[in-house]
């Protein structure tokens, strides 16, 4: 399997709120964000890895052509893009076919918890597998409905349900058409080409983790310790 990375957004809460290094570059428990879903993905089996950073931070740049110097498996775009769903019809150009799985880059979660999804997503005979949580610590949830057996029916912006999206995403070629078609009618946000995966009928399934957080403002990048911290006890 494949694995995307959308690293092109600019940062700006946490750089409004003093944190100096770039986005991907922030480090939680002494590991770049970056770094850690690079070495995630490659205790996944990872057959590529596809990364997109804007052109606006050499720093992130410059990092990740150095890892390409000693990782055949990654492939780096560096181009500023209005919105994460631009920025994955950017990657999607490069991908090939079959299973993948997309994340943002300020995704946390546990490591035990994404590798048994990804066997999941693996196993599965569905058109794409959606990370998604409980817990609600987003200043803007996208909500997700499902039925009794986890079938996604709806990405919904106010109406609260059990879950929200965790910005992991498992899908397959049958997605590249549909993300073509938002760009097409000038749509942006990955929520809205989640809209339209399920109105052009793919069968999409929700995977529920126990916690994932993202990490917007500096306040968050203690969260992130704390929450894998408290998970490297428990296990």
């Amino acid at each position: 399997m494949t694995f995307a990375i959308l690293a092109a957004g600019e940062g700006s809460r946490l750089a409004q709120e003093g944190v100096e290094v770039p986005k991907p570059l922030v480090k939680i428990g002494g590991e770049a964000m970056i770094d850690r879903l690079i070495r995630i993905f490659h205790d996944c089996g990872a057959e590529g890895i596809y990364i997109i950073t804007n052109n606006l931070t050499p720093l992130t740049q410059g990092h990740l052509q150095r890892l390409q110097e000693t990782d055949a498996t990654l492939r780096l775009i560096v181009k500023t893009t209005p919105s994460s769903m631009h920025s994955f019809y950017e990657l999607r150009q490069v991908m090939g076919d079959g299973k993948f799985c997309l994340t943002t880059v300020d995704t946390i979660f546990r490591e035990d918890e994404f590798k048994e999804y990804i066997q999941a997503w693996q196993d599965s005979t569905e058109d794409g597998m959606m990370a998604v949580t409980d817990y609600v610590d987003d200043e803007k949830p996208l909500y997700i409905a499902t039925d009794e057996q986890l079938n996604i029916t709806a990405f919904l912006d106010q109406e609260p349900q059990r879950f929200i999206s965790g910005g992991i995403y498992g899908l397959d070629e049958k997605s590249f058409p549909v993300i073509d078609k938002c760009i097409a009618e000038g749509q942006s946000r990955m929520r809205n080409f989640q809209r339209q995966l399920v109105k052009e009928g793919l069968r999409l399934k929700a995977y529920p983790f126990g916690k994932i957080l993202d990490v917007d403002h500096a306040s968050d990048i203690e969260k992130a310790e704390a929450f894998l911290d408290n998970n490297k006890h428990i296990n």
